[in-house]
């Protein structure tokens, strides 16, 4: 019986000490975590997602709050559906969670996530991100492509009139202008040919973006890794290495055999060739003016493999210089994302204006206005003057974010985030979709309202930026799009001219109405189903 006595006063005292234990360590940690959204054992969250994740976020937001915490998988993650909390992790804590998650379709696609969107936060990514902002992206740069932009444009008002008046794939033509501009800014050429190699790039490209807007399961419950085989994800993604990194190496051949026969003008130099006049400005073992340095321990350490489980091999030689590295994976950032994001937002700029013929009338009469009756083409110093144009723009960003979630970051030290506690290794998801169709921030947040981007305060100050938190079409902070200048030119000047030179309806009768708008989730968000209609020439007045 004493015994019996003890061993309770024991277990009491034990129980007694734990709770005083949890008692004052609460006391000293005030912060409490985000609230959390209950799931499966094992699984987590990961069956809540659904095929368009930024909508069933955005509902289960509305439920737990703002900033909540999911287990996707063994990943631990938070989501932001907040301008508040936007704006600390892309601006007050920017630092904090600048680093980006492991991904095994970056590793094997990206030469070991070795590229300026995927890349882990240090100095090889500032490095990418000074050649990008300096010497790739920059304004001059940006306008140096004019000519290539309107000549391309001018191309695909060609290719609708040739129609003469019957319905047109407008998706197709306007992936043809995309890649073919891309191409060219990026490769020197477009690539097509006879035998359909401008088909066949765009199809892969394509086929690269819905890819990466996959879940490997690998990534998030390792042990079921195999499930990736045999759903035919890494086939896929070892498929579209090999051929992407085939035609990268072609495209750097062609330009370091091309200097050593032609003298390039620098007002006609791509970026390849942008790129290669960089690396060449470096010496044996000295830093460059872009803070380069071409050590052997830079070659081994950045030729990256990618094989069938872990990385695909690439044959290249232990003496390829990290310039032709660079070249590669700011190459691959460009002509996928810039392809697709361009694309998918003409489509969808065209497909609202079709459903709202009212504001179609009005930026028609100013496109006609602001470039003359006479106008043969669109010129891009009319494009200032076109209010109504670049408000529809906006609002078409505002509904259709060409990434509906920002690229997801990962927290490289404990902090907090609205006043909760954020562990480090916590991944980080801003919901900018979910941001920009919040009721409480916009009046009649689910309607096409052009007019809201119009004047010069409220919502028609906001700009691509990220510098407002309200709107994100192109993320904000250190790891923004540094590419929205370029990706706005081309998309002004193409929506410019279609709308001018040709007056749009339904094909066959069919109502505005009847225009599909489904979503199709990936890296960039697309239109599920093509954008076809019937343009009638209009004659100049």
């Amino acid at each position: 019986m004493f015994y019996q006595s003890s061993l309770l006063l024991v277990m009491w005292w034990f129980l007694f000490f734990v709770f005083c234990l949890r008692w004052t360590r609460s006391k000293k940690s005030p912060v409490d975590r985000p609230p959390a959204v209950p799931g499966l054992p094992v699984f987590g969250n990961l069956h809540q997602l659904g095929s368009l994740p930024h909508r069933s976020l955005r509902a289960l937001a509305e439920k737990h709050g703002p900033v909540m915490a999911l287990r996707l998988g063994r990943v631990p993650t938070v989501v932001v559906s907040s301008p508040a909390g936007a704006q600390e992790v892309l601006k007050t804590r920017d630092l904090a969670f600048a680093n980006r998650p492991d991904s095994s379709l970056a590793d094997r696609i990206f030469y070991s996530s070795q590229d300026l969107a995927f890349s882990k936060y240090g100095e090889p990514w500032r490095q990418m991100r000074r050649i990008g902002v300096l010497h790739l992206l920059n304004q001059k740069q940006v306008h140096s492509f004019r000519k290539v932009r309107e000549e391309e444009a001018d191309a695909l008002v060609a290719r609708i009139r040739s129609a003469a008046g019957c319905p047109v794939n407008l998706s197709d033509m306007i992936i043809d202008f995309t890649s073919d501009l891309i191409c060219r800014v990026a490769l020197g050429q477009t690539y097509a040919d006879s035998k359909g190699g401008g088909s066949q790039l765009r199809a892969l490209f394509g086929e690269f973006m819905e890819l990466m807007g996959q879940f490997p399961v690998r990534d998030y419950i390792p042990w079921l890794a195999w499930v990736d085989w045999l759903s035919g994800l890494d086939d896929r993604a070892r498929k579209i290495g090999l051929e992407i990194d085939a035609l990268l190496e072609k495209v750097i051949d062609e330009h370091r055999r091309s200097k050593l026969t032609d003298k390039i003008d620098t007002n006609d130099m791509d970026l390849v060739d942008v790129l290669l006049s960089l690396g060449d400005r470096n010496d044996d073992d000295a830093p460059s003016s872009t803070n380069i340095s071409l050590t052997m321990d830079n070659i081994k350490g950045l030729i990256l493999v990618l094989s069938l489980s872990l990385s695909l091999s690439l044959s290249r030689s232990s003496s390829f210089p990290f310039h032709l590295y660079l070249v590669s994976t700011l190459l691959q950032d460009m002509v996928a994302a810039g392809t697709a994001s361009t694309k998918a937002t003409l489509e969808w700029a065209m497909a609202e204006l079709i459903r709202h013929p009212e504001e179609m009338a009005k930026v028609q009469e100013e496109i006609r206005r602001v470039a003359g009756p006479k106008g043969e083409e669109i010129r891009e110093e009319a494009l200032e003057g076109m209010g109504q144009l670049k408000a529809v723009l906006k609002e078409t960003l505002r509904l259709h974010p060409p990434g509906p979630l920002l690229l997801p970051r990962e927290s490289t030290e404990s902090t907090e985030l609205q006043g909760y506690c954020i562990p480090k290794g916590t991944r980080v998801i801003v919901n900018g979709w979910a941001i920009a169709r919040d009721p409480a921030l916009w009046d009649k947040a689910e309607e096409f309202l052009p007019e809201r981007f119009l004047g010069d305060s409220g919502a028609g100050a906001l700009d691509f930026k990220g510098s407002d938190f309200r709107y994100l079409p192109f993320g904000g902070g250190r790891r923004g799009c540094p590419g929205s200048g370029f990706a706005i030119a081309a998309v002004e000047v193409v929506l410019a001219s279609l709308l001018y030179h040709f007056d749009w309806e339904m094909p066959g009768g069919l109502s505005a109405e009847e225009m599909d708008m489904d979503e199709v989730f990936g890296l960039i968000i697309q239109k599920k189903s093509s954008v076809i209609l019937q343009g009638r020439t209009k004659p100049h007045f």
